[in-house]
């Protein structure tokens, strides 16, 4: 794989001298925001990380090369491009990307994959994906990874505009342990909890790097979950997010969107339903959650 990945400068530099590095993914900068919000806010999660004590390594792949750190001219060349001539990148897609020579943008499952190979252990993202309501057996593939892939991830839970009770189950299924971040629930993506439990409750980073050396101890191959909620002031309202999930989940039935057009369709319908504050809320929470995913990996190093 050498020949196939790329390192930005600063990332190399800080895994080979064993300092902290978070991985960030690219799907949000191709397919979940429109230009120039999508740069803003791949440029603010970069700086949420560095802010908590570590290195930035947004990945993507472009022309066919996968790139472990992204330059601001290659950010802006990905938050450019069509969607459409954009692959979104699960397991099942990075060789295609590769061996095609396409541009791609890496989901959770995807930029798991790659971070493993690079030695990156930590990986900050807004929300994973999950089993989708109304469609028990459309399951993202963020879940079986998260099952076999020894990478750390730090969301605020799944996207709520999921099924979350059969998600957590098949996290449970997988052997996913589910650590809560400052909370006993798992949290609901817009809002700080769901009613569904966590495993363990954390209060610091070190207490994440503990046990993340613990499962490294056994050569598990299996990821670690760390729900970070959304900050109490960006807090979206429950009822009126569920409200608005329910409609847009009813239209996308009625439009026959489903799988992986379905999960950036429906975070744009529901923005569009709330005027914007449920987008407000998830810029809050992907900035959060790399400022938490920065502090972890830096207490990680340190240990």
């Amino acid at each position: 794989m050498n020949g196939k990945i790329e390192f930005h400068a600063d990332v190399q530099k800080a895994l080979i001298e064993k300092k902290a590095v978070v991985a960030l993914e690219s799907t949000v900068i191709s397919h979940g925001l429109p230009y120039p919000e999508n740069v803003e806010t791949a440029l603010n999660m970069e700086k949420a990380v560095r802010y908590g004590g570590a290195i930035p390594a947004t990945i993507a792949i472009l022309r066919g090369r996968i790139h472990v750190g992204l330059t601001p001219d290659q950010l802006e060349y990905l938050a450019t491009r069509p969607m459409a001539q954009v692959r979104k990148c699960s397991r099942r897609d990075l060789p295609l990307a590769l061996a095609r020579q396409e541009d791609g943008a890496t989901t959770v499952a995807g930029t798991m994959i790659v971070a493993h190979l690079a030695g990156i252990e930590i990986f900050a993202t807004g929300g994973i994906g999950g089993v989708h309501r109304g469609h028990p057996f459309d399951v993202s593939a963020d879940l079986a990874e998260l099952g076999r892939t020894p990478v750390t991830v730090v969301s605020s839970g799944a996207k709520s505009i999921l099924d979350l009770a059969s998600t957590r189950e098949v996290l449970e299924t997988n052997g996913v342990p589910v650590i809560g971040y400052g909370t006993d629930e798992m949290p609901a993506f817009y809002s700080r909890s769901s009613g569904l439990s966590v495993d363990v409750r954390v209060d610091s980073a070190e207490e994440v790097a503990a046990i993340i050396i613990a499962r490294q101890s056994l050569d598990l191959q299996v990821g670690l979950l760390v729900t970070v909620p959304v900050p109490e002031a960006d807090e979206f309202d429950p009822t009126e997010a569920e409200e608005a999930i329910t409609q847009a989940t009813q239209e996308a039935d009625e439009a026959a969107i489903h799988g992986p057009a379905s999960t950036p369709w429906l975070l744009r319908r529901v923005s569009e339903l709330t005027d914007g504050r449920s987008l407000k809320a998830n810029l809050a929470l992907l900035r959060n959650n790399g400022r938490v995913a920065g502090k972890i990996a830096a207490a990680l190093a340190n240990a």
